[in-house]
């Protein structure tokens, strides 16, 4: 992939990589998805030779994938990917309810993110209940105030919703969360920070256990097919 690029170009497909991330996370591609250069670039209005410095980016951010005389796809983390994104929430989110301010903006965007997935599990509509989960996420993650730990934090999002993506959106999948979103939320406002820390730790080793059982569950029945 070419990467003689000058600042204007390197500057456009940095922007490019960001908007498809956000698409990442709101689920607009599926995991192994092959992906077309003319389809894409024309899309977002760029030059195939920008394209390529834009799925350079986000190869080396481990969301596509380049298979040499086939093509690039969209990346399909697997259980391990699952266990090592699961190891970086912890430590980031762990230290974002630990840091933790009443008054923080973030937690109004958190408590809106709460009243928006209520609204969308009324309407069982479990794809935008785990797009407003990761909203209501990445608003914690806010709490840092650091621009370098949220920009990473993007990237574990977009990688989550790839996994999510491998998986049918279900009330099994989603629901449980809506709920525990607003809890951790009335620990944080009241100001009960060992209550948000706990239930944080617990919260992530609920979703990452339940995330492997069904990956697992989708191999075998995947296995079982193939027999």
């Amino acid at each position: 992939m070419e990467t003689d690029f000058d600042k204007d170009d390197a500057t456009l497909a940095e922007s490019v990589a960001a908007r498809m991330r956000q698409l990442l996370i709101a689920g607009e591609f599926q995991p192994s998805q092959k992906l077309s250069e003319q389809q894409v670039a024309a899309q977002f209005g760029i030059s195939r030779n920008t394209l390529r410095e834009v799925f350079r980016l986000l190869t080396s951010q481990r969301l596509l994938e380049y298979i040499p005389n086939r093509g690039v796809f969209v990346a399909a983390p697997d259980e391990a990917a699952v266990i090592d994104i699961y190891r970086v929430r912890l430590v980031i989110q762990r230290s974002a309810v630990q840091s933790a301010a009443k008054s923080h903006p973030a937690m109004r965007k958190m408590r809106e993110e709460v009243e928006r997935g209520r609204q969308f599990d009324l309407k069982q509509e479990w794809r935008q209940v785990g797009t407003t989960n990761m909203e209501f996420h990445r608003a914690m993650v806010g709490l840092h105030d650091s621009t370098r730990l949220s920009a990473s934090f993007d990237l574990v999002l977009a990688e989550l919703r790839l996994v999510f993506g491998q998986l049918e959106d279900s009330a099994h999948l989603h629901e449980p969360y809506v709920e525990l979103n607003a809890s951790l939320v009335q620990s944080l406002e009241s100001g009960d920070i060992a209550s948000a820390t706990s239930k944080i730790e617990s919260y992530l080793l609920q979703s990452e256990r339940g995330i492997l059982a069904a990956l697992h569950r989708k191999k075998n029945t995947i296995n079982k097919v193939a027999r």
